[in-house]
């Protein structure tokens, strides 16, 4: 009797560590730190409204590609990103405020990795109009496709940027670190 309870017990001391050992290596972090200098980066659309309210107060909402060469391919789990969309909004008066919106990379596998990001721009306008300014904030990382469905993550983000759709430009750097939960 003795015996059948020491191995019950060494069976659910068994089963505990390796429930356990299963959500660490499943929490272990991988840095994370991606420089979009020297990358091909362009607004492909974007839309300003006017808000009545203050002097200065718009609201945007834009659309941005950045193409990776492969000498600059940021990697992630052993997968490169060859592609950034980002699709987001602002809210500024005065070249100051809000913008948040959603990222996603794509891998030279195909598969996508997708963001939600959120901060503050402070930017001035340029002779033509545009703005140009500097954005900080913070990524978290979502999910993706196939292995990457159960990516988690975060990174701290700084983007200079000009909203000129002829000439304007988009560069930035994020780092942090990264996890899977399966």
């Amino acid at each position: 009797m003795k015996n059948e309870r020491v191995q019950a017990v060494l069976l659910a001391a068994g089963i505990i560590a390796g429930l356990l050992s299963g959500s660490v290596a499943a929490q272990e972090k991988h840095p994370i730190a991606i420089s979009s200098e020297g990358v091909k980066g362009r607004y492909t659309q974007q839309l300003f409204l006017d808000v009545d309210d203050a002097a200065g107060h718009q609201v945007r909402v834009m659309e941005s590609q950045r193409i990776y060469p492969a000498d600059h391919q940021p990697v992630v789990d052993g997968e490169r990103i060859v592609e950034a969309w980002t699709r987001g909004f602002s809210n500024y008066t005065a070249g100051v405020g809000p913008a948040w919106g959603y990222v996603t990379w794509t891998t030279d596998k195909g598969n996508k990795i997708f963001l939600e990001y959120s901060g503050s721009s402070e930017s001035t306008t340029t002779d033509t109009g545009s703005k140009r300014g500097t954005y900080h904030g913070m990524s978290k990382l979502v999910g993706g496709t196939g292995r990457f469905a159960g990516i988690r993550g975060v990174t701290v983000d700084v983007t200079e940027f000009d909203t000129d759709l002829r000439v304007g430009y988009n560069k930035g750097t994020n780092h942090g670190e990264y996890w899977f939960e399966h």
